[in-house]
């Protein structure tokens, strides 16, 4: 794993000041932009004593491969990665549990706006295979708008063992596919359950698939034949919201 990082964006920066202030070694702010949200990223950013440096454009723009960095950029050390044995006292504690499974969501703006959606909606973890998955990095926690450092984000060795953990602790997983036949408003989601989706175009892996409880799928209507995951994962989670609060 690297021994820093650099994330950017202010909700991201903002996110991780303000929960784990220790993590960052240096803030590297925009040289001549002045407002309020920035403003008090410095302010705070001092109150921790971390070292602020005012820096041109390109020097940013170098330091993040040209992406949006809205003007600051913090190198910080990677946060802990959480695993299987995290992810059993996560289920424990859970009244309810309420989880994502990615299987291999690969492109790190999709595991963003995943994460991000996941906060929103209550989720209680996310979870990824280590191999094959995008992990958390700069780009990432900025499309997720601070979500990145607030979900517990779970990377596991196993995932269909990890699935079969899951249902052994009462969680009913669920994947989606587009052969299933049962569509998402047809099937019960207010218990403790699973959601898992798979990767981009190739939907979830056969071992994945065969661990579900259950298989169902969005009703498309239209010429395409899918949606981005991201937005296909709102639109499932938000279902299970408006189930659990009926």
């Amino acid at each position: 794993m690297a021994q820093q990082e650099f994330l950017y964006g202010l909700h991201a920066v903002q996110a991780v000041i303000e929960r784990e202030p220790e993590r960052i070694l240096e803030l590297m702010v925009l040289k001549g932009r002045t407002d309020d949200r920035l403003g008090e990223i410095i302010n705070q950013a001092r109150r921790f004593g971390i070292s602020v440096q005012f820096c041109h454009r390109k020097s940013l723009d170098d330091k993040v491969g040209g992406e949006q960095h809205q003007g600051v950029v913090a190198k910080a050390k990677p946060a802990r990665m959480l695993d299987e044995n995290d992810l059993a006292g996560i289920v424990e504690k859970a009244d309810k549990p309420f989880l994502l499974i990615l299987d291999g969501v690969t492109d790190p703006h999709n595991l963003g706006a995943c994460l991000r959606t996941a906060d929103a909606a209550g989720v209680h973890a996310v979870v990824v295979p280590k191999d094959k998955s995008a992990g958390l990095n700069g780009t990432v926690s900025k499309v997720a708008c601070g979500a990145a450092e607030t979900m517990p984000f779970v990377q596991v060795t196993n995932l269909a063992r990890t699935l079969k953990s899951l249902q052994d602790a009462g969680v009913w997983v669920i994947g989606t596919a587009g052969e299933a036949s049962q569509t998402l408003y047809d099937t019960k989601l207010s218990g403790p359950m699973a959601l898992v989706m798979g990767a981009e175009g190739k939907g979830m892996r056969r071992l994945t698939r065969e661990t579900c409880d259950e298989l169902i799928k969005l009703p498309m209507a239209g010429s395409v034949s899918s949606l981005n995951v991201s937005v296909a994962t709102g639109v499932c989670l938000y279902e299970v919201v408006r189930q659990r609060q009926q």
